[in-house]
């Protein structure tokens, strides 16, 4: 039987009472407390659980004591500080405390933020839950995936492209996770999708798209390749905070990556080629547009191409058109004055001209 939830449960109680049922019988049939038959009665919505006190630890009795201390650090050299390992041992031996370091570690690590926010030497962190439109926001990232390629185990790269208020991805594996599969991804994530979102596109610091990192800000110098290929899809680049701090910035592509990996990947895929792993891929991804997320009103699949921009393909390369692959030109045979020399002629060529470029 479908576990039922408390608030179905009220519900329940309080249309059967209004039809007549005593409240010993909705006892009997829903096997709960007269309390609880009485609160649902009380209110159609149950009541917050009280949270249990906070277990007693022995630090508590020290708690001020630390955080004088790690006051008093605000004002010490930054080499002269307490670290978690001082705070301990200035416990254990001028005051004698029972304590053990993995609670004084942690206590340290959560007190010294806090206190520091309270002197307003940082700001308060707070978290906003995300809202997103329809065809407005996507994000993207790269992740592992380990499959069984021609009778051998090799770990590959998978990319995906997810948009943020339906839940539709799509994805695509690559051997490595460089520019060009990168772009690649793209391009067939537009294809399948039939446009890109009208608004942001949310990136970590991926090295094919970010050539630095400049400073604290969200400032970021972007290789050239990644700057030519936005501009000829318009596409509109959002960089999150490097490492742990930007992690739920894009937390739905995270996890997505994650999810398809376990759903998908599961037992090893063996294939003999990508393209025939790439092919499963597709197929796995038409059939996911049927996959109602948890909270999610619609299905993934249900955002309509009308809710996106169709591609613009403009470049200026000759035809039209945007690449994903690089594209280079050799240096001619040339004379030390820069005039070309006729084909097959060696006279005049230059070592540092004639090379390839790297």
């Amino acid at each position: 039987m479908a576990t039922r939830s408390r608030v179905e449960l009220y519900a329940a109680i309080r249309r059967e009472y209004r039809a007549g049922e005593s409240k010993s019988s909705l006892q009997r049939k829903y096997h709960v407390a007269f309390e609880t038959v009485q609160a649902a009665l009380d209110s159609a919505w149950p009541a917050q659980r009280k949270k249990p006190r906070p277990r007693e630890s022995r630090l508590d009795p020290f708690k001020n004591l630390v955080d004088e201390w790690l006051r008093a650090d605000l004002q010490a050299p930054r080499k002269q500080r307490h670290t978690a390992r001082r705070v301990f041992d200035r416990l254990r031996d001028e005051h004698d405390a029972d304590v053990t370091y993995r609670i004084v570690r942690e206590y340290v690590a959560h007190r010294r933020g806090e206190i520091r926010v309270e002197a307003g030497l940082d700001p308060p962190e707070s978290f906003i839950p995300q809202t997103h439109l329809p065809g407005v926001e996507a994000e993207v990232d790269f992740g592992d995936v380990t499959i069984e390629l021609a009778g051998k185990p090799v770990i590959c790269s998978i990319f995906s492209f997810r948009l943020s208020f339906s839940g539709k991805a799509v994805h695509r594996v690559f051997a490595s996770a460089g520019s060009e599969a990168f772009l690649e991804g793209h391009v067939h994530a537009f294809r399948v999708l039939g446009g890109l979102p009208t608004g942001k596109v949310r990136y970590d610091n991926l090295k094919a798209a970010v050539a630095q990192v400049l400073g604290f800000s969200r400032a970021r110098k972007e290789t050239d390749r990644w700057t030519a290929f936005r501009s000829a899809y318009g596409l509109d680049a959002f960089c999150c905070q490097p490492g742990i701090k930007g992690a739920h910035e894009k937390g739905g592509v995270e996890g997505q990556i994650g999810w398809f990996r376990h759903n998908h990947m599961v037992p090893v895929p063996q294939v003999a080629t990508l393209g025939q792993l790439n092919e499963m891929i597709d197929q796995w991804d038409a059939d996911d547009e049927r996959r109602r997320i948890q909270g999610r009103p619609a299905r993934s699949g249900s955002c309509s191409p009308s809710c996106w921009r169709r591609c613009r393909r403009t470049s200026s390369r000759p035809g039209g058109g945007s690449t994903s692959g690089w594209i280079d030109t050799p240096r001619s045979p040339c004379a030390p004055t820069g005039t070309p020399c006729r084909p097959g002629s060696s006279a005049g060529r230059s070592r540092s001209c004639c090379a390839p470029r790297t």
